[in-house]
């Protein structure tokens, strides 16, 4: 089973540690009496599966802790002068170092290498020349000259060492006292048992108990659900244009009558016809 990547709050390191705290909440899920249900409903693999798809909301229930966690765990790791103020002293002494340091160092490592590669070579070849009849006169030469390269090379490798102990001398100085060191580990040690038990009291715990009263709202909406009434009801009806019968029921209204103007002309005769 994979953890859910759509989980913004926590960091990739610690979405494991999530799924562990998920994992011990399910094993002693009988010894819990409002868990006791786990397994009737829904069985401990789909409880599992719906908690993973819901990381995010649960890790929420435990932000304070986690984010004191992170914080207290970052300290620990940033070694003392990483910070911005520590950074800008080193640069600055840095630049201030003579130059000649890098080029000291560099002979220092170099010479026992450059010195043995001669050393070895005079005396194979010096050897080599030995075996020879008659034997060459500067045979002898080499081999002085190989034995003195023999000797440059242990004198490199002692100051080497010499260099490397005083370099380790000093960085140890710098770092941590061994006190220090332990405080700050089991500060963050608290610090991650106070996020895991927040985790599991506060949103592991009563996201199985709603799950297992509501199952099918755990399924399908792993977020949590508006309160009834906070949508206004956008649906609405054609007006009745009908007025009440009688009866209560509707009957239709009277359908409208009207008559034609009378278009008659008038009666009129003659001059001697006066009309009546």
């Amino acid at each position: 089973m994979h953890m859910n990547s759509s989980a913004p709050h926590l960091l990739a390191e610690d979405r494991p540690e999530f799924a562990r705290v998920l994992d011990e909440a399910l094993r002693t899920a009988p010894d819990r009496p409002d868990l006791a249900a786990v397994g009737q409903r829904l069985n401990s693999e789909q409880l599992r599966t719906m908690a993973l798809n819901a990381t995010a909301i649960i890790a929420t229930a435990a932000a304070a802790e986690y984010d004191h966690y992170v914080k207290v765990r970052e300290e620990v790791r940033t070694p003392p002068g990483a910070a911005t103020g520590g950074s800008s002293v080193l640069a600055m002494g840095e630049a201030t170092e003579p130059t000649g340091a890098g080029a000291v160092a560099v002979v220092a490592v170099l010479t026992p290498v450059l010195a043995g590669t001669a050393a070895a070579i005079f005396l194979l070849v010096g050897s080599l020349l030995t075996m020879l009849t008659p034997e060459p006169a500067f045979a002898e030469t080499l081999l002085t000259a190989g034995w003195c390269f023999g000797g440059l090379t242990a004198a490199g490798i002692l100051v080497a060492a010499v260099g490397l102990l005083l370099t380790a001398l000093r960085n140890g100085s710098t770092a941590f006292p061994d006190g220090q060191v332990g405080e700050q580990t089991e500060e963050v040690d608290r610090a991650r048992e106070a996020w895991r038990h927040a985790l599991l009291e506060r949103g592991i715990v009563p996201f199985l108990r709603e799950a297992m009263a509501d199952p099918d709202a755990g399924r399908t909406a792993p977020t949590p659900r508006r309160p009834a009434g906070r949508i206004p009801d956008l649906g609405y009806s054609r007006p009745d244009f009908s007025s009440p019968g009688p009866d209560g029921g509707t009957a239709p209204g009277p359908r409208p009558s009207y008559s034609s103007p009378d278009f008659s002309s008038p009666d009129f005769g003659g001059p001697d016809h006066k009309p009546e």
